[in-house]
């Protein structure tokens, strides 16, 4: 038997026999509601991936619309991004010890009343403050609902690996399906009709949630002093104000006066970055953390989350270039955008699928490495890209290629960080996705810098592709890196029988 090691919190799951596909949870009545409580929690991860594919396919609409710079553009997308990764964490405590489904509602209902508000914006600055409002309510359900999931389907099965197959499904749904609403109803409309058309879905996902949603455990915290006296408020302070001004900083800088020497810039940049030193050193300290430092202690999942978070580099800067090159470059209308983006939401489907047949069956270590070669591959193709080239020789592929890395890479992440922390689920939901948030918008930064720069020194005009190519060759560079980490991903095949019996029904 193979010695385990003392720093590994998870360990590896047994791969599943083929009568073990398991049992329906008890507190899932039917299998109707079982079905509409995967599809909840889907529809809650893919909150923020609706918004983002939402905006990118009408950025150049709505920024002349409003008259918008560039960065104030690229804002639209950062403001969700730096609320949502700032409060995941405080999120994620709040759900494991006051309650999931009181969370998952009340973000549910925020984010429907925000979206419908933010379609009424008069101006870059109005539309940016609620994309941040839009990102913290998105933020408050991302932890409960993994949460829930991971209580719920405690049993290790291939029943609970198609739970969460479904589950990581949520990011590719999200984007392209904001990208095919977006599309639809601005060329039937405005941009303004496709935030009131996801503001209508998402009040019925809500009340949807609010039946299937299994009800909160008996021993949630009471919301009182004493409870109080114990979260991590200097935590919290930390890691919200750390993670804020560390966000600002990248996204002001490409539209500064002197760049990345802006006074502000730098000043955001310090304090973004000692605060969040100080975040780590608190919570080494602090009784109740919002983030327990020992899973760090194992090898495994740091390298997983590098890897993951390389990944999530490349991704978040090509989705959001590659989508402005379709508008500005090759002058594709929204429903177009949509269309030629539609492969990424059948492909991401067709790869949670397969994901949940061999997560159990195969190494995910190898797992993790095609998603890597995936990536670089299709950054790798877009870094050709000319104006006039065709759309299956190179868009197409590139999109299939990402989508493998992208959702391959979730699947076995997001299995392994569920693995590492058994009895805080929702916490350790908000460490994963504050950090992949973080390197969304550190890539974002980077690549408006890398963007702005080569548009300056080669003259280049929106219409032109070099730019944009730079920004492909960035993100290839980044998921390069990710390959050369493989071999610290010691993961095996993740999913099978459980150790102990809890109880169960069959259906």
């Amino acid at each position: 038997m193979e010695e385990k090691d003392p720093h590994r919190l998870s360990g590896q799951l047994s791969p599943v026999g083929d009568h073990e596909y398991g049992g329906r949870p008890v507190c899932l009545k039917s299998t109707t509601q079982e079905f509409l409580f995967v599809f909840s929690t889907t529809m809650a991860l893919a909150q923020e991936a609706f918004f983002a594919g939402l905006t990118v396919g009408l950025t150049a609409l709505i920024g002349h619309d409003l008259g918008m710079t560039i960065a104030e553009i690229t804002w639209i997308s950062a403001g969700c991004s730096l609320t949502s990764g700032a409060f995941l964490l405080v999120f994620g405590r709040i759900a494991d010890d006051y309650g999931r489904k009181k969370l998952f509602l009340f973000g549910m209902v925020g984010f429907t009343f925000a979206v419908l508000v933010a379609s009424f914006a008069s101006s870059p600055i109005y539309l940016d403050v609620f994309s941040g409002v839009i990102g913290l309510f998105s933020a408050s359900v991302v932890p409960p609902a993994i949460g829930k999931l991971g209580s719920v389907y405690t049993v290790s099965s291939a029943r609970k690996n198609r739970a969460f197959a479904c589950f990581s499904a949520g990011n590719p749904l999200g984007y392209v399906g904001g990208m095919v609403i977006s599309g639809i109803a601005a060329d039937i409309s405005t941009w303004r009709t496709s935030f009131r058309a996801l503001a209508v879905l998402y009040a019925i996902f809500t009340m949807v949630g609010a039946w299937a949603f299994p009800p909160d455990e008996t021993n949630d915290m009471p919301l009182d002093v004493e409870s109080l006296k114990r979260f991590d408020v200097m935590g919290t302070v930390f890691i919200i104000v750390g993670f804020a001004s560390l966000t600002a900083s990248l996204s002001l800088a490409a539209d500064a006066p002197h760049g990345w020497g802006t006074g502000y810039v730098i000043a955001l940049l310090c304090v973004g970055s000692t605060l969040l030193i100080c975040f780590v050193w608190w919570e080494s300290r602090a009784q109740s953390p919002l983030m327990p430092l020992a899973i760090w202690k194992d090898p495994t999942f740091s390298a997983v989350i590098a890897v993951q978070c390389l990944g999530e580099v490349g991704f978040s800067s090509t989705t959001f270039w590659l989508s402005l090159l379709l508008q500005n470059v090759r002058k594709d209308s929204a429903i177009k955008i949509a269309l030629e983006l539609l492969p990424m939401v059948i492909g991401g489907i067709a790869v949670n699928v397969l994901c949940a047949f061999i997560l159990h069956k195969v190494s995910n270590q190898v797992l993790m490495g095609v998603g890597s070669v995936a990536y670089t591959a299709a950054f790798l193709i877009l870094s050709l890209l000319r104006e006039e080239a065709p759309y299956w020789a190179f868009i197409f592929p590139s999109l299939i290629l990402m989508v493998i890395g992208v959702d391959v890479q979730y699947n076995v992440t997001n299995m392994y960080v569920m693995n590492s922390l058994p009895e805080q689920q929702s916490v350790a939901g908000g460490i994963f996705n504050t950090i992949t948030r973080l390197c969304g918008n550190l890539s974002l930064g980077i690549s408006t810098s890398i963007y702005i720069s080569i548009k300056a020194r080669t003259d280049a005009t929106a219409t032109d592709v070099v730019p944009y190519l730079f920004t492909f060759r960035f993100a290839a560079v980044a998921t390069g890196i990710s390959l050369l980490l493989i071999p610290f991903v010691k993961i095996g095949k993740q999913g099978g029988p459980a150790i102990q019996e809890v109880p169960s029904v069959e259906g």
